[in-house]
């Protein structure tokens, strides 16, 4: 079973979401050597209800296993070695920061228990009155924000519990590290918070929370240099609302709190032409607007280049935003949608995957609740407010 049909089933609604012929059809194509579509539904395992307790609430980061249609917590000593069989659900809440919810899944993982994963971050996400980002990781392509969680690394493991789910840290202040890069087409990217993310022909931003470092390589053009103070007054002025002190430093004159996070600066790579034009064309979005206020689920574009004008976003809607060629899928979810649509969430990222033909397995998706926005999704906009 492809995780193409995960979300779909999930949600629960998903006979106001598809007409009958078209959610036959969509089965048909998502199993295709399973049994016939008529049948998938009722066999589909159902997740456990009331898997989580007050402990979610607190700041820390929590990760469990699917193990029968459960959410089983990792020992301390397990957390980061994910098996490949598996599918696990990563919970790191950052107190007033707000929190993340993630959803991995192994390369080898069966259906039911991807199902589960997906239902189960559902159920986690209503016990947190809806207020998480969720993002869906799949082994081999996780973001940079999600192996960022994980000091010791990340190790795979061959194998995994049968169809099913098998401590707490500090959450630490903010340490992200992001990469400008581009001519027309300027994105910010989170990278590895690494000297190994560096080059010397592309600008960077090193937040430290209270601090937003501008770092800027000696052959960043001109666009790249612009973009990469705007991202950082943008992270300044809604992230932090204002309090955050931005340090510009140029190539080789790096401040000590940058060198403290990061050691000593080595002999940075240098930078092409051609680099730019490859980061241009990934950097590229549309927006979709999806409503059901019709009866039935409904995707229309609203506009297919960005930057957008923020107020294109309805507060009573929910929205895509398209950056499939860099890897990624954005979903808005505005204060005023309607529970289905809210719900919908998932289901909508895999069948906008399916018709624009993305891989699923290569394909983030980021569930972007209003109020919620993330730097990443921001810089699509014209201004944010």
């Amino acid at each position: 079973m492809t995780s193409q049909l995960i979300y779909v089933v999930v949600i629960g609604a998903w006979p106001r979401l598809l007409k009958a012929s078209a959610l036959s059809s969509y089965l048909r194509k998502a199993t295709c050597r399973v049994p016939p579509p008529a049948h998938c539904a009722n066999m589909l395992p159902k997740a456990a209800p009331g898997q989580f307790g007050p402990e979610v609430h607190e700041p820390g980061l929590r990760v469990w296993r699917v193990e029968k249609m459960k959410a089983v917590a990792l020992d301390s000593s397990e957390v980061g070695a994910f098996y490949n069989g598996d599918s696990y659900l990563v919970l790191h809440n950052c107190g007033e920061q707000g929190a993340n919810i993630h959803m991995w899944l192994g390369q080898k993982s069966s259906g039911d228990e991807q199902v589960a994963c997906a239902m189960l971050a559902t159920q986690l996400d209503d016990f947190l009155r809806g207020e998480p980002v969720q993002h869906r990781q799949v082994q081999g392509g996780e973001s940079s924000e999600f192996m960022a969680l994980f000091p010791r690394g990340v190790t795979y493991k061959e194998g995994g519990v049968e169809s099913g789910f098998r401590k707490p840290q500090d959450s630490g202040t903010v340490q992200r590290l992001y990469q400008i890069k581009g001519k027309r087409n300027i994105r910010a990217k989170e990278v590895e918070l690494s000297w190994k993310s560096f080059n010397k022909g592309d600008c960077f931003i090193l937040d430290l929370g209270e601090n937003i470092i501008v770092w800027i390589g000696s052959q960043a053009n001109i666009f790249e240099k612009q973009k990469v103070r705007e991202i950082a007054s943008l992270i300044r002025d809604t992230d932090r609302h204002g309090k955050a002190r931005i340090v510009d430093a140029n190539e080789g004159e790096e401040p000590e709190e940058m060198l403290k996070v990061l050691g000593p600066a080595p002999a940075l790579p240098e930078s092409t032409p051609e680099e730019d034009s490859k980061a241009d064309a990934s950097n590229s979005a549309s927006l979709y607007k999806v409503s059901n206020a019709s009866g039935s689920m409904k995707m229309s574009k609203v506009s297919e280049k960005s930057p957008f004008a923020q107020d294109l976003l309805l507060r009573d809607d929910c929205f895509i935003l398209d950056n499939g060629a860099n890897g990624k899928i954005f979903v808005w979810k505005g204060n005023g949608a309607n529970a289905e649509e809210k719900q919908a969430a998932l289901a909508m990222a895999d069948s906008f995957m399916e018709q624009m033909q993305y891989p699923v397995m290569k394909t983030q998706v980021e569930i972007l609740p209003q109020g919620k926005e993330t730097i990443v999704f921001k810089q699509f906009f014209k201004s944010w407010n």
